[in-house]
């Protein structure tokens, strides 16, 4: 379990790294989706990709990948009206992708639990032993 656990954290840091920068070389996508019910969808994005960016470091240090895990729970969390909103505007196109009512569903019902639960996993210990 030690050396999936040691892979899954490599990959969890990439796939933050690069989600976050994203929010900066691709804004528009993001913007498009945040709720028209939220202030400033410009700030937020970078807000965002700051976030994800700054936990895909912590998750690096021992000593701070609790708190990253944490703080990616929390933000998944706050990130679920997003998901919410490209459930009820489906179908769209995010760029080339087209986001279909099950595509939508798929990612608020299965894939936000599955990222959540994926950081809880790193919530346990402070250092892979």
């Amino acid at each position: 379990m030690h050396k999936l656990k040691k892979i899954s954290l490599v990959i969890m840091v990439i796939g933050y790294g690069a989600a976050g920068l994203n929010h900066f070389r691709n804004p528009a996508s993001y913007i498009k989706i945040i709720p028209p019910y939220f202030p400033h969808p410009e700030i937020l994005n970078i807000a965002a990709g700051i976030f994800e960016i700054g936990f895909a470091v912590m998750l690096l240090f021992g000593r701070s990948r609790r708190l990253a895990a944490w703080g990616i729970i929390l933000m998944l969390i706050a990130f679920l009206p997003v998901h919410i909103k490209m459930v009820i505007d489906a179908p769209f196109m995010l760029g080339d992708l087209k986001v279909t009512p099950f595509i939508g569903w798929l990612r608020l019902v299965l894939l936000q639990p599955l990222l959540i639960l994926w950081a809880w996993w790193y919530t346990k210990i402070n250092r892979l032993k």
